[in-house]
């Protein structure tokens, strides 16, 4: 039993959901239990304070302790519902294409049965809802689309007006059928593209805010220490630790995981599972490279820095190796995944216009593969040469046991793989329906270049100063307090530079971490490969750009 469990257990009152009802889709659990433990949450958290008010005899405190507990109860709702929020986003960004399979699956055998399971398939919860509502309607007239269509009324309005196509477009006659999958598909995408837009423009102002407060004023601050002892300014260093390594990062930390939790829509990378051939499932080499990395750095470190600078190029250098070394084989396995998806439509588009000509899609995709670069001619080639070698179907070359895409975990191309198969059974009226999937996937990759675009100035700033601008001011900071011989205004180190370049060093350290999983996180969401690819190369880069800082500045103002 979980500790949220347990907590609900206990609580002495039926609590209700209120806001965590609108989140119930998403929470994995019953948001009754979620009130009931966060009530109970607060019980102890206050009654725990109110305990140590009594014991110290601080009548104040008992304040304090109320304060703790209603926050606690905050705390345990707002992080649910957070949590809820960011798997929302993660499965509308997942909308289009599952959309997109429904659509697409249509133009080929026009069952609305047959489009209901087909785009069930699509990874992620969107699907796995979809699924559920496929299997209710099993044994019904109904196929389940209008059923989930109906949940996505108020949440997604696109969403539901685009699957309603879709249903009505499965019975309705051919010369109609076309026309209301193209809106069908012109919906669902004009409602993503107007939801990122959206997305962009609410993030936008919230983190300018955060990078301006949170991150530039504090950096400019450090900036000025060297200056506060001339000017008879007392910054103690338990002061600066307190401020630089803890408050800080905690605001940065809450304000960061409310603006991710908040984003209306996030379009997830492809999986990619433990058992991937290019995927070592050994957990000790990351590991023993970030130990040997942080002892390379510590000695290198101290051979030509001062010996505080130990700490800082160790903790920077071992966990960003270790960390790259642990992610970089799922990030390649994602980049070849991207290259298919981009010169997925180009594919499809060569192999629909020769089945429309009447040729075999055997034959089309063997003639696809010599005109395709790169992943995709890869990709197209190796399944044409298993369908001769092995005398096995389209569909199996692509995605059966040991296909062509088993080492490229790209959602859409098994899902173009299953319309190739159903390709071969419809023969040459089928080949249109490839065509227009080809266009169908060129504008969902445009509706996702656009949304990740949207951010692009806000998530390349938090980046770079994650990396290299705040590093670089704090390492000169730190420099330029021990050459005006002003780190004597600093209290409690010993020697009190020395205090100093450890506490702005951790600071910068924090920043890179943050920092760069928010930026991630908001422009690919929070995958846990990407986000810590990424923060292994920041924190190696904010390291490495640190002392090199601290030690060019202690040079130049050497020299003056």
């Amino acid at each position: 039993m979980s500790l949220l469990s347990r907590l609900a257990e206990r609580s002495p009152r039926e609590t209700p959901p209120s806001a965590l009802e609108a989140a119930a889709p998403f929470l994995d659990r019953d948001p009754a239990e979620v009130a009931a433990a966060a009530d109970m949450a607060g019980l102890a958290v206050g009654f725990v304070a109110l305990l140590a008010a009594v014991v110290v005899w601080q009548p104040a405190l008992v304040l304090v302790a109320g304060g703790l507990g209603y926050g606690a109860v905050a705390a345990v709702r707002g992080g649910a519902v957070a949590a809820a929020n960011a798997r929302r986003s993660r499965a509308l960004g997942a909308a289009p294409e599952l959309v997109g399979r429904a659509v697409l699956q249509t133009r080929v055998v026009s069952t609305a049965e047959g489009a209901a399971a087909f785009a069930a398939e699509t990874e992620g919860r969107l699907g796995d809802r979809l699924a559920d509502h496929v299997r209710r309607a099993r044994g019904t007239p109904r196929s389940g689309l209008g059923s989930f269509a109906a949940a996505w009324r108020e949440a997604f309005p696109a969403l539901h007006r685009a699957l309603t196509l879709v249903d009505a477009a499965a019975g309705a006659p051919a010369e109609e059928r076309d026309r209301a999958l193209d809106r069908a598909m012109a919906a669902i995408l004009d409602g993503t593209r107007d939801r990122a837009a959206d997305a962009a423009d609410a993030v936008r102002g919230p983190a300018t805010a955060l990078y301006a407060f949170g991150v530039l004023l504090p950096l400019a601050l450090i900036g000025v220490l060297p200056a506060a002892g001339a000017a008879g300014i007392e910054a103690t260093l338990p002061a600066v630790v307190a401020l630089y390594d803890l408050a800080l990062p905690a605001v940065l930390l809450c304000a960061s995981g409310w603006l991710l939790a908040n984003r209306p829509v996030a379009f997830p990378p492809s999986p990619v599972d433990r058992d991937h051939p290019d995927v070592p499932d050994r957990r000790w080499p990351p590991v023993a490279a970030g130990l040997a990395v942080a002892a390379v750095g510590w000695v290198g470190a101290g051979a030509v820095l001062p010996a505080w600078t130990r700490p800082v190029a160790a903790a920077g250098a071992g966990p960003g190796v270790a960390l790259v070394v642990r992610y970089r084989p799922v990030v390649a396995v994602r980049r070849r995944a991207d290259r298919l998806d981009d010169a997925l439509s180009d594919a499809l588009y060569l192999v629909g216009r020769r089945v429309a000509d009447g040729i075999a899609v055997e034959r089309a995709v063997a003639d696809a593969a010599d005109e395709l670069d790169g992943v995709a001619g890869e990709v197209f080639e190796a399944a044409a040469r298993r369908q001769s070698q092995l005398r096995i179907d389209v569909e199996a070359a692509f995605d059966g046991e040991y296909g062509a895409l088993d080492a490229v975990p790209s959602g859409r191309a098994r899902g173009a793989a299953r319309l190739l198969g159903t390709a071969t059974r419809e023969g040459p009226p089928a080949g249109r329906a490839l065509v227009e999937t080809a266009d169908h996937l060129d504008d969902l990759r445009r509706v996702e270049r656009e949304a990740r675009r949207d951010l692009a100035q806000v998530t390349s700033t938090l980046g770079n100063t994650a990396a290299f601008f705040g590093p670089l001011v704090g390492g000169a900071t730190v420099a330029l307090a021990d050459a005006v011989g002003t780190a004597g205004a600093l209290e409690g180190g010993a020697p009190e530079t020395a205090g100093l370049g450890l506490a702005v060093g951790a600071y910068v350290l924090l920043l890179a971490v943050l920092l760069t999983a928010l930026s991630t996180g908001l422009a690919r969401g929070l995958d846990r490969a990407t986000v810590g690819y990424r923060t292994g190369a920041a924190l190696l880069a904010a390291a490495a750009t640190y002392l090199v800082a601290f030690r060019a500045t202690t040079m130049v103002a050497g020299g003056l």
